[in-house]
């Protein structure tokens, strides 16, 4: 059986979180976008395989509420975060959420295409 590993996409922002979703799917991906984290949590199949793309506005103030919510669910999908700022606050989100990697938005297409595919990559081998 071929599982097909997500990118799945959380940012409050509609345009962004379009655009991130167009670039994936061009790529050939399979990804989906959502508005916050609690619409990706109530829509999320417990099977789901892949990475998620986290804009830092949706995480909060700390990113222990998402860990505890995927870790509830037996989960394991690493984070690509995305961040309009770049400052302490910021790489400290990503550190404790163990972002694989923080870009800054606009976020560089060709870069976040392939830490997407390294992400993947390394899901697919565990």
């Amino acid at each position: 059986m071929t599982v097909t590993l997500q990118v799945l996409v959380v940012d409050v922002d509609r345009s962004a979180r379009k655009g991130l979703v167009r670039l994936l799917r061009s790529a050939g991906h399979d990804a989906q976008g959502f508005a916050s984290v609690k619409e990706l949590l109530h829509a999320l199949d417990p099977d789901t395989s892949g990475c998620l793309v986290l804009d830092n506005e949706t995480v909060g103030s700390t990113g222990e509420d998402l860990r505890a919510a995927l870790k509830a669910r037996g989960m394991h999908l690493p984070i690509i975060m995305v961040s309009a700022d770049d400052d302490d606050l910021i790489r400290r989100k990503a550190h404790e959420l163990n972002a694989v990697g923080l870009y800054r938005k606009p976020v560089d297409g060709p870069a976040l295409l392939d830490v997407v595919k390294w992400t993947l990559e390394l899901v697919d081998k565990t």
